[in-house]
């Protein structure tokens, strides 16, 4: 794990609103440090960014600190979207955590995007996404009765 002692010292500082975003993340997944938070927010953001596309995904780049804007929209969306697990395990593989681990950090990462975007724009991502994304954002899944 990679402490803030470790960090370089020629990191560029952040701006305020991507500060407090590491500190909301670093406080909702209990991290030690804001290098971890900071490891986390980029991991599922650039994830995330692989998955939205359209309208979406402008808008929820404007709702977000200028430092996690340029990660989300930093990638290329895939061709085909992943389901909310193919997600977490898409992003444990890249990275050779656990998938408990990896579900942590998405949920932790994107309640804070989700208190950034508000519950209008996160609706409009959950019915863009294939399903199993709504708890990664806190929110229940829901099903249409048959």
């Amino acid at each position: 794990m990679i402490s803030d002692r470790h960090a370089s010292p020629q990191q560029q500082p952040y701006g305020t609103a991507y500060e407090q975003m590491l500190e909301n993340v670093r406080h909702e997944g209990a991290y030690p440090t804001r290098v971890r938070a900071d490891e986390a927010v980029r991991l599922v953001l650039a994830g995330l960014g692989r998955q939205l596309t359209g309208d979406e995904r402008v808008d929820l780049a404007r709702c977000l600190p200028l430092e996690a804007a340029r990660v989300l929209t930093a990638q290329i969306p895939d061709i085909q979207p992943l389901t909310g697990w193919a997600f977490v395990k898409d992003l444990a593989a890249r990275t050779g955590a656990s998938q408990a681990t990896t579900r942590w950090d998405t949920g932790s990462v994107l309640s804070a995007v989700a208190s950034y975007a508000g519950p209008d724009l996160i609706t409009r991502i959950l019915h863009q996404l294939p399903t199993g994304y709504a708890l990664l954002f806190g929110r229940a899944e829901l099903t249409p009765a048959a």
